[in-house]
């Protein structure tokens, strides 16, 4: 069983992409389920990431300051759905108060293409 270390240095270039206020550490070919991008995108549309922290090739690695100048990330999507349902209660004993709701939170699920 290889390691993580192992894999890095045998598996090649990889990158830390920031989207939806999370960081993803990405390779291409991996699929990964992001927070929904703001505008109008379809199945098997071209998605840019800009907001590259971090990029190794394998030899070397670039940190950003916050972002890496000139570096992108391009990925298919491959998929748009929902999360599972997610309840809130608000409840207080003896008071005869009970409020319910649920909310679903949408998701694009993404295949990386390249790392530039």
């Amino acid at each position: 069983m290889a390691t993580k270390k192992a894999e890095n240095k045998a598996g090649g270039a990889f990158s830390v992409v920031m989207t939806g206020g999370k960081q993803y550490r990405v390779r291409v070919g991996d699929t990964l389920k992001v927070e929904k991008i703001k505008g109008d995108f379809k199945v098997g549309d071209k998605v840019v990431f800009d907001a590259v922290l971090l990029t190794d090739d394998g030899s070397t690695t670039k940190i950003g300051t916050p972002h890496v100048s000139g570096a992108k990330v391009e990925a298919k999507l491959e998929e748009i759905g929902r999360n599972a349902k997610v309840v809130v209660v608000h409840y207080k004993p003896k008071s005869k108060y009970y409020k319910k709701a649920g909310h679903r939170q949408p998701f694009f699920k993404v295949a990386v293409t390249a790392i530039k």
